[in-house]
C-alpha cells in the first residue's frame, strides 16, 4: 500500500512559546482509515490544520500525493475534504444549495447526482431543500460531511464527526465511512469515542502533548499491548494472597473475595494451568471465574498516563 501523505519533522510554536507539535513524522497510507487519538490539547486539531494548509508549520514538510502543501496548495487542498469539529453552516441556505456551493469553490462543474448520492449516504435527502436553521444538531453534522464530500476529494478528515450524535446514527456513519473507504477514500479520524476509532479504524495513532507516541495497525496494537484478566470469585474470603502465589500478577478486591489475575494475551496456556494448581496447593477455592479482555481504550489510557 503507497503512502499518500508524508509528514515529517513537523512542529509548531507559537509566539506565547507554547509548543502545540514536536517533530511529528507520519506516513498515512492510501485507502486507510486512520484513527488519530489524544486528549484534549494534545495537538490533533493543529495537526489537521497543518495538512490541510489552515496553519503554517513552524518546521518540517508535508506532501499530500508527492505535492509540497505548501507550493502546490492548490492541489493539496483540492484532493482534501475536511469536517471540523465546529457545527459552522450557512444558516438561511438550503442542504443542497449549501453543498453545491462547496462543490463550486473548488472549481468542480455541477454535478447534481453526485450531490445527491452524497445526501442520501447521509440520510439528508429528504432534507435537500431544508434550510440549514430547521436542522437538529446530528443533521448539521451529516451536513458537513457531505460539504466535505461535496467535490470528491481523495482525503476525508473527520475531526471529531460523531460528536452530539446518538448512537444509532453513529452507526450509521461508521458504515458511511466504511464505504467511503472501500470506494478507494483515505480517511484520518479523530474521535473521543475510543469504540468508535476501535470498530473502523484499520491503524491507530496515539498523540500526547504535541508528540506520537505509537502508531500500528490497530490488531497489532491490541496484541502487543493487550492484556487479559482472570477474576476469581472465591469460596470464602481471603484476608491476604498467600507468599506462594506472589509470583503472579494478582491482586485481592478489597471485600477479599475476588482474586483477579492479569495477563499477557498471548500468554501460553501452561501459566493458567499452573496458577489452578497454586491456588489448589494455597487452600484457595472458587466457585466461579469469568476472563476480560482489555479494549483499545484502555490500551489508549495506559499509553497517556504513562507519558511524563
Amino acid at each position: 500500500m503507497t503512502d499518500i501523505i508524508s509528514i515529517a519533522g513537523i512542529s509548531k510554536s507559537y509566539a506565547s512559546g507554547f509548543v502545540a507539535l514536536r517533530e511529528i513524522d507520519l506516513d498515512i497510507r492510501e485507502g486507510e482509515i486512520l484513527a488519530l487519538l489524544g486528549p484534549n490539547g494534545a495537538g490533533k486539531t493543529t495537526l489537521i490544520s497543518i495538512i490541510c494548509g489552515i496553519v503554517n508549520p513552524s518546521a518540517g514538510s508535508v506532501s499530500v500525493a508527492g505535492h509540497d502543501i505548501i507550493t502546490d496548495y492548490k492541489k493539496t487542498r483540492a484532493m482534501i475534504g475536511l469536517v471540523p469539529q465546529e457545527l459552522t453552516t450557512d444558516t438561511f441556505e438550503t442542504v443542497w444549495g449549501s453543498v453545491s456551493f462547496s462543490r463550486g469553490l473548488f472549481g468542480k462543474v455541477p454535478n447534481p447526482s453526485h450531490i445527491e448520492h452524497v445526501l442520501r449516504s447521509l440520510s439528508l435527502w429528504d432534507k435537500r431543500d431544508a434550510k440549514i436553521i430547521t436542522l437538529s444538531g446530528g443533521m448539521k453534522r451529516r451536513l458537513l460531511i457531505a460539504k466535505a464530500l461535496s467535490h470528491e476529494p481523495r482525503i476525508l478528515f473527520l475531526d471529531e464527526p460523531t460528536a452530539g450524535v446518538d448512537v444509532e446514527l453513529r452507526k450509521e456513519m461508521w458504515a458511511v465511512v466504511r464505504g467511503l473507504r472501500d470506494t478507494g477514500v483515505t480517511i484520518i479520524l479523530t474521535t473521543h469515542y475510543i469504540e468508535e476509532a476501535e470498530e473502523i479504524a484499520d491503524r491507530v495513532a496515539v498523540i500526547n502533548g504535541g508528540e506520537i507516541i505509537v502508531v500500528d495497525d490497530k490488531v497489532e496494537l491490541m496484541r502487543k499491548l493487550g492484556k487479559k484478566q482472570l477474576i476469581l470469585e472465591l469460596q470464602h474470603k481471603l484476608d491476604a494472597i498467600p507468599a506462594s502465589l506472589s509470583s503472579y500478577d494478582m491482586e485481592l478486591t478489597s471485600d477479599g473475595m475476588q482474586l483477579v489475575y492479569t495477563y499477557d494475551i498471548h500468554a501460553e496456556h501452561k501459566g493458567i494451568t499452573a496458577l489452578m494448581a497454586d491456588l489448589v496447593a494455597a487452600g484457595i477455592r472458587y466457585k466461579d471465574m469469568v476472563t476480560k479482555q482489555s479494549s483499545l481504550e484502555d490500551i489508549f489510557v495506559g499509553l497517556v498516563r504513562s507519558e511524563p
